[in-house]
């Protein structure tokens, strides 16, 4: 199962921290008396990290300090969870053409649901810039906000429900008065996402058999024209369904179909099978 011949990588989990990340890269506030608009900037990190940096200035050079500004929004993950709940049965596949091969096609197995937990942290010096922070965020989830991701090159534009759990609010007001003043709004989403397997390749069916059988005697089988066959006399045997034509293109195909009945001439087709045309 694993090892360097079932290698892949389909960046999906990537692909959900850059989509959670860029619902809230474009907040701005406006503070009273003050006609500018302040973009709030976010990054990706855990809270406690931008809070050390808030409060201890970190140094570029010996006589260069630099020292982060408020508001600012950090978010990571926190949890990732299997969610047994959405799960689908495990064979089930999804196919698409392989443009690079006419004889065969590319197949996924069915997703496997997960859980990923984010938190998302709105640091502020001022408690009205929280407020406006937050009030653009909170209508949006009600208490979900979905976004389309591509997964891979099979499940493109899936849906991902993200939940807003939960908003907490830490004040820090201990100190004297020259200590810098730190209020952060902590928001708990939940996204409901998706992981995939490994892309395989598989032949095209070109063929298929059935084999359907009829012994009562008030049994009926209609066929296409109207034809009919009742009874043991009449049993249906088998139907054959295939397709024919260039094979340069999957697209370029004819379909054809042949009833085989006992005591009828063999290899028939269904549409002249006792028809009346």
């Amino acid at each position: 199962m694993f090892g360097s011949a079932n290698r892949f990588y389909h960046t999906s989990i990537r692909n959900l921290v850059i989509a959670f990340g860029s619902l809230f890269n474009d907040v701005h506030i406006k503070r009273v008396g003050d006609n500018k608009e302040i973009r709030v900037p976010i990054t990706y990190g855990p809270k406690e990290k931008f809070i050390r940096r808030l409060n201890e200035p970190s140094s570029i050079t010996d006589d260069t300090n630099v020292a982060y500004t408020t508001p600012m929004m950090s978010f990571d993950i926190s949890n990732i969870t299997y969610d047994s709940t959405r799960k689908r049965n495990t064979l089930g596949k999804r196919f698409i053409r392989d443009t690079t091969d006419v004889d065969a096609v590319k197949f996924n197995y069915n997703e496997v649901p997960y859980n990923i937990d984010f938190e998302l942290g709105v640091l502020v010096r001022h408690f009205e810039d929280g407020l406006q922070i937050i009030e653009q965020i909170l209508p949006y989830f009600c208490p979900e906000f979905n976004v389309s991701i591509n997964m891979n090159e099979i499940n493109q534009k899936v849906d991902v429900p993200i939940l807003l759990n939960d908003v907490t609010l830490d004040e820090d007001y201990e100190g004297d008065f020259d200590t810098r003043r730190n209020i952060i709004f902590t928001l708990n989403f939940t996204a409901r996402t998706y992981l995939y397997g490994k892309i395989r390749s598989a032949a095209p069916i070109r063929r298929t058999e059935s084999f359907l059988w009829n012994y009562g005697e008030r049994d009926w089988t209609y066929g296409p024209t109207g034809a009919t066959m009742a009874g043991g006399t009449g049993a249906l045997s088998m139907v054959e369904v295939g397709v024919t034509g260039a094979t340069a293109h999957p697209e370029s195909y004819g379909v054809y179909d042949k009833l085989y009945v006992s005591g009828g001439t063999a290899g028939s087709d269904l549409d002249n099978l006792g028809g009346t045309s």
